[in-house]
């Protein structure tokens, strides 16, 4: 029975801790909203918050922080594989509007 008890989760105690963080994120992310700063560095502050945020949510509440250091490693480069995968697309984005590049006689 004293094995059954040690897997078992720290309680409600983490999760309220990693909860009142990410309540704390939500107003910095306010915050950095009323601030009188370009659009660019508000883009960037914001999109670094929510990163943290992310991952604190990732960690804690999709239980990745008690996985085996290995399976965390892969989740993290498959996720920016992805991401930047997505990005490949985005300079033929315009080719509805333009045609394709370098096609057009002149």
């Amino acid at each position: 029975m004293a094995t059954i008890e040690t897997h078992k989760s720290s309680g409600i105690g983490r999760d309220l801790v990693v909860y009142i963080c990410l309540l704390v994120l939500a107003g910095v992310q306010f915050l950095i909203a009323y601030q009188n700063i370009s659009t660019s560095q508000m883009f960037v502050r914001m999109l670094a918050v929510a990163c943290i945020e992310a991952g604190i949510a990732v960690l804690f509440f999709m239980h990745l922080w008690s996985e085996k250091r290995a399976f965390l490693v892969f989740v993290i480069v498959f996720t920016i594989s992805v991401l930047l995968g997505m990005q490949y697309g985005w300079t033929d984005s315009t080719r509805m509007v333009d045609g394709a590049p370098f096609s057009k006689v002149q």
